[in-house]
């Protein structure tokens, strides 16, 4: 038809703004150059599958029984810490700080800077405001409220990681942001300039307000729409400061490449790793407690040193297991290896090896079967929350199970 536009840039531009952007032009070349690109896709340093594994009938039964559905979520309201921004106006006596916001989302104090690790702030996890995992827990503080940071860091662009909402609200700010090759495409269609962008391949690293920041591989996947096509990386992040290193896992399966992080980056002060939403129906793409203590301690050298901070959990109903089963396995393994291991609720800050830090298990009054306790460490406003948020992950299992194209954790994890 004279006059109009070619269909598949018309289509494009019904794209929800959600699902981001395709990487294209010349950093779209760059992801084509990436040694972890091959076969058109970005590839796992060991082999993985994204799809789920398993019989969909069996994972059907285990979802809808009525009892281990209520143990998905809190049976009473997770609190959160009342006193955070208070907390974090005093510098960190030792010059490293660490506040977990929940699930993986923390904010590190380091030596002076101010790092914040995949912020989500919305209320669900999902492309849509109305459908889709929601929060079990409120946010401990306002976006607005916490303050300038001096990087935002992106593990991957699923969507309990990379959240529009709050990625608008942070494009409005100074901030800079180092995020993994192709994640900036996103970035960019929600408001980000691209000269606030340090986008990165595995083993690159680029220095930040005196930080140093190094993109180190993981073993996941990406995706935000229908049509996956591995074009954004994933990754985990070593940043280092003058007298500190932290590490944050991102998402992961386990893999031999932790003991390559450590042997060049590490021994760490504290590392966040992902302990939660595994299952065996995806055993290679998520961590279970078990497997993240031993990440934990292939990172500092085989021995127990630093801190670590269970994350990625408590927040979201992203799988089938109890949502406190990831807390008590954590607590379980670091007594196990004799390995410090920190347990905030969510919004106490902590400093790593001081003494006084958080290591009780604050969830057990909240779970079904229990009789509820008193607000731990004290009052906090909970709005209600929903059970089953994992109906989204049963539904993109199902829509795997019949030849659909979405993966089970690309609206999830």
């Amino acid at each position: 038809m004279t006059g109009s536009r070619p269909l598949r840039p018309r289509l494009r531009a019904l794209r929800p703004e959600a699902f981001g952007a395709d990487p294209s032009g010349a950093r779209l070349e760059r992801i084509r150059r990436s040694p972890n690109f091959a076969d058109g896709v970005f590839q796992n340093p060991v082999g993985a599958r994204n799809r789920p594994s398993g019989s969909m009938t069996e994972f059907a039964k285990i979802y809808f029984h009525r009892e281990q559905r209520l143990r998905r979520s809190p049976a009473a309201a997770i609190p959160v810490h009342p006193t955070t921004l208070a907390d974090l106006v005093k510098p960190p006596v030792s010059g490293l700080r660490l506040t977990w916001m929940g699930h993986s989302s923390v904010l590190a104090e380091i030596d002076g800077h101010r790092v914040l690790f995949d912020p989500v702030w919305g209320e669900r996890c999902s492309p849509f405001p109305f459908a889709g995992p929601k929060r079990l827990h409120p946010v401990p503080v306002p976006l607005a409220a916490l303050g300038a940071v001096d990087v935002v860091v992106i593990s991957h662009d699923h969507y309990d990681h990379l959240d529009l909402p709050t990625i608008k609200a942070l494009a409005g700010t100074d901030t800079l942001f180092a995020v993994p090759l192709g994640v900036g495409a996103h970035l960019e269609r929600w408001g980000v300039s691209p000269d606030r962008l340090r986008e990165l391949d595995w083993n690159e690293t680029t220095k930040i307000a005196g930080l140093s920041l190094t993109a180190t591989p993981a073993r996941h996947f990406c995706g935000r729409g229908l049509r996956n096509q591995q074009h954004t990386l994933w990754a985990s992040w070593v940043v280092a400061g003058d007298e500190h290193r932290i590490y944050h896992s991102g998402d992961t399966g386990y893999f031999p490449g932790f003991a390559e992080i450590g042997a060049a980056h590490g021994p760490f002060d504290a590392t966040m790793i992902q302990i939660g939403a595994y299952s065996e129906y995806w055993p290679d793409i998520h961590m279970t407690p078990e497997e993240g203590m031993r990440a934990h301690l292939d990172l500092q050298g085989g021995t127990p040193h630093g801190t670590m901070l269970p994350i990625h959990w408590g927040t979201f109903n992203l799988a089938l297991h109890p949502w406190d089963e990831p807390g008590e396995g954590t607590l379980a393994a670091a007594q196990g290896a004799g390995a410090p291991v920190a347990l905030p609720i969510p919004g106490q800050p902590f400093e790593p090896g001081a003494e006084g830090a958080p290591a009780e298990p604050w969830w057990r009054p909240f779970v079904a079967g229990t009789t509820a306790g008193g607000p731990v460490d004290g009052p906090a406003a909970v709005p209600s929350h929903e059970a089953g948020g994992a109906a989204a992950t049963a539904a993109r299992v199902a829509s795997s199970a019949v030849g659909g194209q979405e993966k089970p954790e690309s609206v999830g994890s």
